[in-house]
């Protein structure tokens, strides 16, 4: 039987848990004789590799043994490196200079912007993969599915702090990021308690809340703001002065997502746009920040836990579902099928088609999880319920 050789990259922000899979998918891969190759930073180590300069792109990609992983996973973040690159929709100065002006870019405006995926395959082709295995949110695996539609046999696994990968009830990076959170938060207490003052508390979530939900539920802060609801500052204010004067420590706290936004106002967000339409989030908390002082005149804490959240070795749950994930990817791909993605439902591993990742989106539900009215965690029934409240 001819060994597969499986190509291995993640994409998009790096998250605790990445290390842990990779190891346990290398790892299985060589006990079923299997070659891995490792991808250096995402879908653009793939864009930037050239087949005529092989030698020139050896440090892109590089077949992985034992040693290579064997202490990887003591650390976070991935030893593979990353980029939000998306190799469908390339900006005219990303362009690598050996790709300008060849016919494996297909033009997609008038901007300049290119789709390189003829020369996506051309790599992979190259590379000898049989099997192409991706690590990544729902931007990186749109691009895995845009693969799998070309005819490469790809197997997903998904990562993202926000936990918001359509088709799965749990992404790698979720549990470290809560618990990151409420950790800080725990710890903040004493500063917002000592000074008697409001605490302000912005957390990574673009389109979905749940770390403001979950992390709002597990360390009872006052008030939690989410992605989903607009909120009202004047109710908003309110609520916390209530708060902190009901509190016998005199002070309060609220968390609030940084795609949060106020009623009939607009995302806070800045900088250039990424190859997947995403502008830079944060600042949402300053504002509200500065809102409630100027209305309650009381000295606010503000804090953006930030890239504190991503940082660091994952915690003990991120690693079992990352080294699951590893070890179930790889037993989909000696079982030859591939189009899937790993995944959980109802505390149970499984798979779903890939290209499910595509099919919808995946938010709080408020209904179920959220009063609107108190802008606090509010579960309707626990019974039935997901762990993680997903």
């Amino acid at each position: 039987m001819k060994k597969k050789t499986i190509g291995l990259l993640t994409g998009g922000g790096d998250v605790p848990g990445l290390n842990p899979c990779m190891k346990a998918f290398v790892m299985s891969a060589l006990e079923n004789n299997c070659r891995v190759i490792g991808i250096r930073r995402g879908w653009k180590g793939l864009l930037n590799y050239n087949p005529e300069d092989p030698t020139g792109s050896e440090k892109l990609a590089g077949e992985l043994n034992y040693y290579d992983v064997r202490t990887i996973d003591r650390t976070g973040g991935t030893f593979l490196h990353t980029s939000r690159t998306n190799p469908q929709k390339v900006q005219k100065k990303d362009i690598p200079d050996f790709l300008a002006g060849s016919d494996l870019g297909r033009p997609i405006d008038d901007e300049g912007t290119m789709d390189y995926t003829d020369h996506i395959l051309r790599v992979i082709d190259h590379l000898g993969l049989d099997v192409l295995v991706t690590i990544g949110g729902d931007d990186t695996l749109s691009y895995s599915v845009r693969l799998h539609k070309e005819g490469v046999p790809v197997v997903a696994i998904p990562k993202t702090m926000d936990n918001d990968v359509f088709g799965t009830d749990y992404c790698i990076g979720f549990s470290t990021a809560v618990t990151r959170s409420v950790d800080f938060i725990t710890n903040m207490r004493t500063t917002i308690g000592s000074h008697e003052r409001i605490g302000v508390i912005e957390l990574f979530g673009r389109h979905s809340g749940e770390t403001s939900l979950i992390t709002s539920y597990l360390s009872y802060v006052d008030r939690a703001i989410i992605s989903e609801v607009p909120f009202d500052i004047n109710r908003l204010c309110r609520f916390l002065e209530e708060d902190r004067h009901n509190n016998p420590s005199n002070y309060a706290i609220v968390t609030i997502s940084e795609g949060a936004v106020m009623e009939e106002g607009n995302i806070i967000e800045r900088g250039e746009a990424d190859a997947y339409g995403h502008r830079k989030l944060g600042g949402i908390g300053a504002i509200v920040a500065e809102e409630i002082k100027e209305r309650n005149g009381i000295d606010i804490v503000f804090q953006q836990v930030a890239y504190f959240m991503r940082s660091g070795s994952p915690d003990s749950l991120d690693r079992m579902v990352a080294m699951s994930f590893g070890h179930l990817a790889m037993q989909l791909i000696c079982r030859s099928d591939t189009g899937k993605m790993v995944a959980l439902h109802g505390g149970k591993y499984t798979t779903v088609p890939v290209n499910i990742v595509l099919s919808g989106v995946k938010r709080v539900d408020v209904p179920a999880y959220y009063n609107i009215e108190t802008y606090r965690p509010n579960i309707r029934d626990f019974m039935g319920v997901p762990m993680f409240l997903t």
